[in-house]
């Protein structure tokens, strides 16, 4: 006999879980308790009488109604003690909750030198708490450092205390941050796009596409004409973008520097005085390429 599951959820108007019977074709009320933690019993909506129907229990065995388990979705019961006791435990966890004692979450390191391993992480992490788990992202072709990993640690205090500095490791300064995904929803996007200074003009798009490739997915490569010495680079993932952030490359000989592409409108005029006529004409090129304003200069 094929094994057969039946639908059984906590309430009617929650998503059921499947369970499965035994070769008789009964469910063992151990394979129900064991994904509802304290249940007791099952019960079900007649189709016809639309009447809560109990299945019939008989020394931890549960028995199909009318010998067929069907299509119909299964509620658990509950003790009342245990179901009262259930809701003062969710009502004590969201006091804790409130409270701060929250879970953690995978941490980004951004920045990392290339030569940094695994061990190497979880080696400086674990000065300021317990480690669960560290990893350093890698192309999956070569083997190469992305620049970029993730740490995850057991206590909440500590992964706040290692989000609020920044961190020297293998002799380079590094930031820890939630990833997007996990950020409060005041906190900006980071930039999927950089900015590549100290360019010259024998660089194409295809070379800075092929050179960058090797990092991650790029979507786009832009350089300004007339020729300006710089280019945009975005990628796919931001994290990578973020990860090439304040770095030197040798890109066909020559040394170019990474910087964050995101506009800085308050330091513009400062950033561009000595840029080839004049800060307006730049403003003005930017406009037509709708292209942001870098960070920082070259």
């Amino acid at each position: 006999m094929s094994e057969l599951y039946i639908r059984v959820a906590e309430d009617e108007n929650e998503e059921p879980m499947e369970i499965p019977s035994e070769d008789d074709g009964t469910v063992l009320l151990s394979s129900v308790s064991a994904q509802f933690p304290g249940a007791c019993g099952l019960r079900y909506r007649n189709p016809e009488s639309q009447c809560m129907r109990g299945v019939r229990l008989v020394e931890g065995v549960l028995h199909a109604p009318e010998s067929s388990w069907g299509n119909l979705v299964y509620v658990v019961n509950y003790p009342k003690d245990n179901k009262r006791k259930m809701e003062e435990i969710d009502a004590a966890s969201a006091v804790k909750i409130k409270r701060g004692f929250q879970k953690t979450s995978d941490l980004i390191v951004l920045g990392l030198p290339w030569k940094t391993t695994e061990q190497d992480l979880k080696d400086y992490f674990s000065t300021f708490g317990e480690v669960i788990m560290v990893q350093v992202k890698r192309d999956a072709k070569t083997g190469n450092s992305k620049g970029f990993g993730f740490v995850r640690f057991a206590d909440y205090e500590t992964q706040t205390k290692v989000i609020a500095q920044r961190h020297m490791i293998d002799g380079r300064w590094c930031d820890c941050k939630l990833p997007n995904s996990k950020a409060s929803p005041d906190e900006p996007m980071r930039s999927r796009k950089i900015f590549v200074g100290r360019c010259t003009e024998d660089m194409t798009t295809d070379d800075l596409r092929q050179y960058f490739m090797q990092y991650g997915e790029v979507t786009d490569v832009f350089i300004p004409k007339p020729f300006r010495a710089f280019a945009f680079v975005t990628f796919a993932d931001d994290q990578v973008a973020q990860a090439l952030c304040g770095e030197d490359l040798i890109i066909k000989g020559v040394s170019v520097h990474i910087s964050n592409a995101e506009p800085k409108h308050n330091n513009i005029h400062q950033l561009f005085h000595n840029f080839p006529g004049g800060v307006a004409s730049l403003a003005a090129m930017f406009g037509r390429s709708q292209y942001p304003f870098p960070s920082s200069h070259v």
